[in-house]
């Protein structure tokens, strides 16, 4: 538990566990991390939510420290592991699935590992999917590929059935690899367990390629987005210099957050606008887009959009529906966009070209790069040594720079947004010329005139 000397705000972070590890693990290519030891972390602007404003930056918290423990909870000759992935598509997936199997089989020596087809559907008996048999063999190439070996969904299942599944199959660990949804599914399922008794450990591996997950720092497959949306932020600015008065604009993921788009353009410098669902803009008058717009062509005849999912959803009426993962369905804005901008140039006489480039599907379906493969690896690693030590209701994460123990409660508390006072967007705004005194504050934002 940590409190803020300040506002004495408090921080549960302890790890729940399934009972007294006592047998003796066969892994001697070591070193093991104590049972009770802790990083002590010093909190920044960035690795809190909203809810926590108020618990002030520069507070230690402590966080259990993942890594191999020297006694386990389970008998690994006696153990078996089932994986299950759900939500959308993400690089890196087969990497974690991989690890898991590759560590549960090589250093522990588990009796099996099953994967659970198509999400939590391959749990409920009706869908009628069978489980599927995971050996070092069956993963040895699957990081060649993009998406998962194991298949996805989206939306809720009875935990109640989900446990039946898994005490009739003799699961004893469950990995889940997910989002912020499939997190709180997690928790479900935990308290599902907790409430029969029963002696199943749940490692959580948070999944989203938007970088929206409360406490992990860098989510893996966000590497690879970033990397693959700057190739078509490239494309963008070729076409864009290609023709006069050209305008090149790409639509990039971020629903409720906008640290793909604000990354992306840091990493080329070629972006003059970033608009995020963080920041609302102004579409007319002399501070709003469409007049920047303008002047920009005026000055430098060209100009790259980069434009979150999410952003300007205050410019379209909602429809009110939700998907499958209850997320409400946004409005597409770069439509809007391209409307909006055809309109304005027509009735000021002017010409533009726009190219627009989606380049979403292409982000998600991709495999990992060189880094999202190393961090996808130690993931599905520690968290085969969380389960294997009876650790329970919990995601296994990167804080900062270290590999930490994280209870499910805390990462499914809020989604991680940009906040738009922090060093990173100050820096985004730098790098495209948006004019920082025009964001006053979360719900504003101003364009250059220059750039």
């Amino acid at each position: 538990m940590s409190k803020s000397k300040e506002t004495g705000i408090r921080l549960d972070t302890a790890i729940p566990v399934l009972g007294e590890p006592k047998v003796k693990t066969g892994v001697d290519t070591c070193r093991f991390v104590d049972s009770c030891e802790e990083y002590h972390i010093n909190l920044t602007d960035e690795d809190l939510d909203e809810d926590l404003a108020e618990f002030r930056t520069g507070q230690n918290v402590t966080m259990e420290k993942a890594g191999p423990r020297q006694y386990l909870y389970f008998d690994p000759s006696k153990t078996r592991c089932a994986v299950v992935t759900c939500g959308g598509l993400c690089p890196g997936i087969n990497d974690v699935i991989r690890a898991i199997v590759l560590e549960s089989f090589h250093n522990y020596n588990v009796q099996s590992v099953i994967g659970i087809p198509f999400g939590l559907q391959g749990f409920v008996p009706s869908y009628g999917h069978e489980p599927i048999a995971l050996t070092p063999e069956s993963v040895a190439n699957i990081h060649q590929f993009g998406g998962t070996m194991l298949g996805s969904s989206r939306g809720p299942q009875d935990p109640a059935v989900i446990v039946d599944t898994l005490e009739r199959m003799n699961v004893n660990c469950l990995f889940i690899i997910g989002g912020d949804g499939t997190m709180r599914a997690a928790q479900a399922i935990v308290e599902e367990i907790t409430r029969r008794g029963i002696k199943i450990a749940v490692i959580g591996v948070p999944k989203t390629i938007d970088n929206d997950i409360s406490f992990v720092t860098r989510s893996f497959g966000f590497d690879t987005a970033v990397e693959k949306a700057t190739e078509a932020i490239q494309c963008a600015h070729v076409e864009a210099t290609g023709v006069d008065r050209g305008i090149g604009m790409v639509k990039v993921m971020g629903r409720e957050s906008g640290f793909i788009a604000g990354q992306a353009a840091l990493a080329l410098k070629e972006v003059n606008y970033v608009l995020i669902p963080e920041c609302r803009f102004d579409l007319d008058g002399p501070d709003g887009l469409l007049e920047s717009l303008d002047r920009r062509l005026e000055n430098r005849r060209h100009a790259v959009i980069v434009c979150a999912e999410g952003a300007g959803q205050e410019f379209c009426s909602s429809s009110g529906q939700t998907d499958a993962s209850g997320n409400p369905v946004l409005c597409d804005i770069s439509s809007l966009l391209i409307d909006r901008i055809k309109a304005y140039f027509r009735e000021k006489n002017k010409n533009v070209t726009i190219k627009f480039i989606d380049p979403s599907y292409i982000i998600r379906s991709v495999p990992a790069n060189a880094n999202d493969r190393v961090y996808c690896g130690f993931l599905g690693q520690h968290a085969v040594h969380a389960a294997m030590a009876g650790k329970t209701g919990m995601v296994v994460s990167q804080l900062q720079s270290r590999y930490v123990h994280l209870p499910l409660h805390l990462v499914t508390r809020n989604r991680k947004t940009v906040k738009v006072k922090s060093d990173f967007w100050h820096a985004v705004l730098e790098s495209t010329g948006q004019e920082l005194r025009h964001c006053k504050s979360a719900t504003r934002n101003g364009f250059p005139e220059n750039g």
